[in-house]
């Protein structure tokens, strides 16, 4: 009885182990699925396709737009750069915005938002996070005085050095505004606080300083 037992547990130690073995042969086989219909959209999903497509050329889901088109409401995401660097969008990039007032105090509102506790008001690398963590140039001094506005546009999408991205924060209509403004700040001009601004400090009953 006892050798019986004994081989009871040995058959069903190598069983088993064979399931293991077997269930782990393939770490890519997920196994059956039950109701697959849940885990795999029956609409073409350009981002998961489970079998070939019948009706777009090349059997994908995702097809690639027109050549030449932008998406609605994307104008100016894409930079056909002749190479995405800081220094050829320089050369390559203009200022599509017309500069004038409105655009300049738009410009203004944005900078004080996103750059100037960094680069500060004036432009002079003296913002609360620049003083403390220091190295940031001033606008208008040294070789970045003389950058041109492609090359800004392209360091306020991109980043640089410890610079972060700033694309998801301000879309391209919104960079070109700061980027007139910036052009201001490297020439030492420096107006008067914007709108939003002036209108806080009036409230605090302070006198605004430049």
């Amino acid at each position: 009885m006892k050798g019986l037992l004994n081989l009871g547990f040995k058959a069903s130690a190598i069983l088993f182990s064979g399931a293991m073995l077997v269930a782990c042969s393939n770490e890519k086989d997920p196994g059956l699925e039950f109701a697959p219909d849940m885990y795999h959209s029956i609409p073409l999903d350009p981002y998961s396709q489970v079998k070939e497509n019948l009706y777009n050329p090349g059997g994908m889901n995702m097809r690639e737009p027109a050549q030449g088109t932008v998406a609605r409401g994307k104008m100016g995401y894409n930079m056909y750069l002749s190479k995405d660097e800081a220094e050829v969008a320089g050369v390559e990039l203009k200022n599509p915005l017309e500069k004038n007032e409105l655009n300049l105090a738009e410009g203004q509102v944005l900078y004080t938002r996103f750059c100037a506790p960094c680069h500060g008001d004036q432009g002079d690398g003296q913002g609360l996070v620049g003083q403390k963590f220091k190295g940031v140039p001033s606008y208008s001094a040294g070789r970045v005085a003389t950058l041109p506005e492609g090359h800004i546009y392209h360091v306020i999408a991109n980043g640089r050095g410890r610079m972060l991205p700033h694309g998801s924060q301000v879309n391209p209509t919104e960079r070109w505004k700061i980027v007139m403004y910036v052009q201001q700040l490297q020439g030492g001009e420096v107006p008067a606080p914007a709108a939003d601004e002036a209108e806080n400090t009036e409230d605090s009953g302070t006198t605004p300083t430049n």
